[in-house]
């Protein structure tokens, strides 16, 4: 805590559930679920074993599943993150429709690319500025 770290993200294999508790139990930082959560029958088997979940919309199948999933956790107490992997605007657009059930965000896929494929939401300074295109705000180039 006194180096900023504001939580632990997967520190053990998916599927070590006993080791997942005991970190859990004994953790001064919130430890956050990954691979542990992909699809919104984990969010279950994660309570009690972290203290929050990292949702990727491309692992849980898109906006509404992993809507379900991050009101899921909520309801059950548990911090809530949406994280990305490589991925154009058009994946971080959508991300940035759930921040207002998010304790935690990661949307900087599309600086990893060379060239991306399309416009949508920007960030700058921290701050979102929306598409003032309908859906998600999303154009292809």
């Amino acid at each position: 805590k006194k180096l900023g770290v504001e939580f632990i993200e997967q520190p053990l294999k998916a599927d070590d559930w006993e080791g997942h508790k005991e970190v859990y139990q004994n953790s001064a930082l919130p430890i956050i679920a990954d691979e542990s959560c992909q699809v919104e029958e984990d969010v279950a088997k994660c309570y009690n074993h972290f203290h929050g979940v990292n949702v990727k919309l491309t692992k849980c199948g898109g906006l509404t599943p992993g809507r379900r999933m991050l009101i899921h956790a909520k309801e059950l107490g548990m911090k809530t993150m949406v994280g990305c992997m490589t991925e154009s605007s058009v994946g971080i657009s959508a991300i940035a429709h759930l921040l207002p059930l998010l304790d935690f965000v990661d949307m900087d896929g599309q600086l990893l690319l060379a060239k991306d494929i399309a416009t949508g939401i920007t960030i700058k300074d921290g701050v979102i500025n929306y598409s003032e295109v309908n859906g998600t705000g999303v154009e292809l180039l």
